[in-house]
């Protein structure tokens, strides 16, 4: 029995011999041992991912070729599975990576928390596109060696981190589309190498200054909370992409006025010295000593009522002159107008003359010197789209005296005072169009139309040039026909494509000019990247027209419904984010705007496609025209009829509300490829909001009425949120929809 142990013992002993050599022989890994832990760590946390080659424990990534794994000598350096369909989350054993300076795992489905220890020796790190959460690390500061960072489309919130100081590689930095807010941190301003930033879509407060000295060539901070005047440095960035915040500028106040001086304290006879050896003595001397600070006080108060009554005198004598001047006035135009009647004018006194020359030179110093600073205010306003009284001045007040006064005393060859352009209704983007496609005497060509003060930012154009670029408006370059007007495409000389729309008499016929104008005015300070932006306008001849910007892409309508080429680009993604960029112009319009702007004839028809088959909404701030009198009517029944029409529109009623319950329908639009409205098909189907609402719900009835050109790629859970998203829209009450900015949130959470 002792002999059969030690034979099977003996026996144990050289498989085990076998197998150790076996292993020497053929299975030397390759690949550093600490490399292959993080592998198998990664493996772990990824929850498993089919990738070829990957286990769980042991192997040689390098060795065997493991898939997304690229390697120096033995030692893992790029790890690049973008878009693999990878879940899980990541955690702190990704420090474990010796030598590994790219890690792209971007665009994927990987949750949770960034991992807060990462391998020093990064120089490229992307999780771009997945369903991060939490804040951004502030042990970033670590990785000194980093040059290029990409943590956008994830769900980070919180604050950007002060985490920049040693990070003076870093040459790229995006971190759009997250919840991230509160102000950018100082230690950005150190990145001394940074050539891109991007910013966009997040919650961010504050100033950009701590920007302005940066190498950059690319800024993206658009659809932010970002305010305050915008650094001049920034402005020459070649690719400055700033629309959606509230920037704005303040007025400089002018300088107070300069008190009279003083008078001089005249020399005190105690002070006087006195011929050697006559001198007090010393305890006179010291008596007079304490007797200075009380004759001290008594002078000081001697002074300062000096001064008051000064200035007491002085504004006494402003106000007369001025009350003096304006009855001056209104007795010479009298004398005047009585003079003309009579065949001459009367003289004016020569007590009245006396007066009015030892005014002149005061009045026309302060004048000049009032010009002089409008025309400093002027130039800063010219690149501002924003006017700020923090003062309190009243500056249409202002305006309206000055320009009184030119009008009625042009003998004393004052300077015009230019009144500034009137304060925006909503909070603008800073984009000014500075080269005006007319040339500058169609400016004045017609003295019926006036023109709008901020010039500087909307052309106006005459009929003759209209009918020159549209071909006299001939049916080649006929666009379409809405509720408020028919549209043409104009061709400039130089080739740029403009949108004509010709506004019909019912639109505007309840209109004033000056009314008209000020509706123009309005439009033309609405300001936003998904909103179609107004380039100019036409008043002359009772025509009406409205000059935008063009879009050879045509409607999100003509894109879904008869366009067929466009409408096999409108993959899942591309429709998430075409909703996206609706859901930010209606939250602009209804939140940013002050006050809040109503669309009223929102609709797929009014989604124009640029060419990245992004979304521009156009017909904002028309909601006075479609809300006066038959033209209200009409567009009510319209919008009704084509099945966008909000329920309580039936009553009379048009909100915030109504818009969002518009924006629903097209959302069904683009989830179903049907029309809102579609005649052809069976009662039953016709009106898409009736015919979807039951199915929304459940998954089997949802997943068949998703457009069938789709083929089903898409996110099961992705298409259910959009669903839900559009069930909350088209609520029966208008108080249990969501505002745009809840919307916006939840689409952004998809992408």
């Amino acid at each position: 029995m002792g002999c059969t142990k030690w034979g099977m013992f003996s026996g144990l002993v050289v498989v085990v011999v076998v197998v150790v050599a076996c292993m020497v022989s053929f299975g030397v890994a390759l690949t550093d041992p600490r490399d292959v832990a993080a592998m198998n760590s990664l493996f772990l946390s990824l929850n498993f991912p089919p990738l070829l080659g990957w286990v769980p424990v042991g192997g040689d990534p390098c060795g065997e070729e493991w898939q997304g794994v690229s390697c120096v000598f033995f030692n893992i350096t790029a790890l690049k599975l973008n878009g693999m369909n990878l879940g899980g989350a990541l955690d702190d054993e990704l420090a474990l990576f010796e030598s590994i300076i790219e890690i792209d795992l971007s665009n994927n489905h990987i949750g949770g928390n960034i991992p807060s220890n990462l391998p020093l020796t990064l120089r490229s790190f992307s999780l771009a596109g997945n369903q991060f959460n939490g804040s951004i690390p502030d042990t970033l500061s670590s990785l000194t060696l980093l040059s290029y960072l990409s943590l956008n489309n994830n769900h980070l919130n919180g604050g950007i981190p002060d985490a920049f100081q040693q990070m003076t590689s870093l040459t790229h930095l995006d971190l759009s589309g997250n919840n991230l807010s509160g102000q950018l941190p100082p230690s950005l301003g150190n990145l001394s190498s940074l050539s891109s930033l991007h910013l966009r879509n997040n919650k961010l407060i504050g100033v950009l200054d701590v920007l302005q000295d940066l190498p950059l060539q690319d800024l993206n901070v658009e659809n932010n909370l970002f305010s305050g005047p915008i650094p001049a440095k920034l402005l020459s960035i070649p690719n400055f992409r700033k629309d959606g915040n509230p920037f704005n500028t303040t007025i400089i106040p002018p300088p107070p006025l300069a008190l009279p001086p003083s008078p001089a304290m005249p020399p005190s006879s105690a002070q006087t010295p006195e011929k050697k050896g006559r001198g007090p003595p010393a305890s006179e001397t010291l008596k007079a000593e304490s007797s200075r600070p009380l004759f001290t006080t008594n002078r000081a108060i001697l002074i300062g009522l000096s001064v008051v009554a000064v200035v007491i005198i002085l504004g006494v004598c402003v106000l007369m002159s001025t009350c003096f001047r304006r009855r001056q006035v209104k007795e010479d135009a009298e004398r005047q107008g009585e003079g003309a009647c009579r065949g001459h004018i009367d003289k004016p006194s020569n007590k009245s003359s006396l007066q009015q020359n030892s005014r002149g030179k005061v009045q026309k110093e302060s004048i000049v010197k009032l010009q002089d600073e409008f025309q400093l205010d002027n130039r800063k306003m010219e690149t501002s789209p924003k006017l700020q009284d923090d003062q309190g001045l009243d500056l249409t007040r202002m305006s309206a005296w000055s320009r009184k006064n030119t009008d009625h005393e042009k003998d004393m060859n004052f300077m015009h005072l230019h009144p500034p352009p009137p304060p925006p209704p909503c909070l603008p983007v800073d984009k000014v169009i500075v080269n005006p496609v007319v040339p500058a005497e169609v400016y004045t060509r017609s003295s019926s139309t006036k023109i709008l003060k901020s010039s500087s930012s909307i052309s106006v154009f005459t009929i003759a040039t209209l009918q020159q670029f549209t071909d006299s408006f001939s049916e080649e370059n006929f666009v379409g026909e809405g509720t408020l007007g028919s549209v043409y495409k104009a061709v400039l000389p130089d080739g740029q494509l403009l949108a004509v729309k010709k506004m019909n008499n019912m639109a505007t016929r309840q209109q004033t000019d000056e009314e008209f104008v000020d509706l123009v005015s309005t439009i033309s300070r609405i300001r936003h990247a998904n909103i179609v932006e107004l380039v100019g306008y036409c008043n002359e001849h009772g025509q009406r027209l409205l000059v935008y910007e063009y879009y050879e892409m045509g409607t999100l309508h003509d894109a879904l419904h008869f366009d067929e080429k466009i409408h096999k680009k409108l993959s899942w993604d591309a429709r998430i984010r075409l909703a996206l960029g609706a859901a930010r112009a209606l939250q602009y319009l209804h939140e940013v705007c002050q006050p809040p702007i109503v669309h009223r004839n929102f609709k797929s028809s009014n989604i124009l496609l640029d060419e990245k088959l992004a979304a521009c909404v156009s017909d904002c701030g028309l909601a006075t025209l479609q809300s006066s009198g038959s033209a209200s009517r009409l567009s009510g029944r319209l919008l009704s009829a084509y099945g966008y029409g909000a329920p309580e529109f039936e009553l009379g009623t048009y909100t915030c509300k109504s818009d969002v319950y518009s924006f629903g329908v097209v959302m069904l639009e683009l989830l179903t490829g049907r029309k809102s409205y579609d005649r052809s098909r069976s009662r039953g189907e016709q009106s898409l909001v009736r015919w979807a609402i039951p199915r929304l719900h459940d998954i089997d009835s949802l997943s068949g009425m998703v457009d069938p050109s789709l083929n089903g790629a898409y996110p099961v859970k992705s298409l259910s949120r959009f669903a839900d998203i559009i069930s909350r829209c088209v609520q029966w009450e208008p108080e249990f929809r969501p505002a745009m900015s809840e919307v916006v949130q939840d689409l952004l959470h998809m992408i």
